[in-house]
């Protein structure tokens, strides 16, 4: 050993066996404490993972139960709009037709001699 330190060991060999003991023995807990910090570092990254896992699925469940929600109230609403709409034109299809044979019976003075009907399936050509 060339060095001021080497020689100084040299020299004193008391210190330099102190200096190996404290070397040797805190060697292990230095080693531990370096596993913790990898493994801890480890367990962040998986644990970083799997959270965000957990995370996008939930998110992803509540998305589809939105969506669902979404697409049961739009299939209601346009149900409703379409009765809806059957249900009015018809009113104002009769509504016309009751207005049209009054203003008939106006003009022609008579009285009508069939009801108007407003389903061309129910007459079935049978009269009673």
């Amino acid at each position: 050993m060339n060095s001021r330190v080497g020689q100084y060991l040299d020299e004193h060999p008391f210190v330099a066996l102190s200096l190996l003991m404290f070397v040797a023995v805190s060697a292990i807990p230095v080693a531990f404490f370096l596993v913790f910090v990898v493994t801890t570092a480890v367990m962040a990254c998986i644990g970083v993972i799997v959270m965000e896992g957990v995370v996008i699925a939930i998110g992803g469940i509540a998305l589809l139960c939105v969506l669902c929600g979404l697409g049961a109230l739009s299939l209601g609403v346009s149900g409703v709009l379409s009765v809806s709409y059957v249900a009015l034109s018809t009113l104002v299809n009769y509504w016309c037709a009751s207005r049209d044979q009054i203003r008939k019976q106006d003009v022609n003075g008579s009285l009508p001699q069939k009801k108007p009907v407003l389903d061309p399936s129910a007459n079935t050509g049978k009269s009673e």
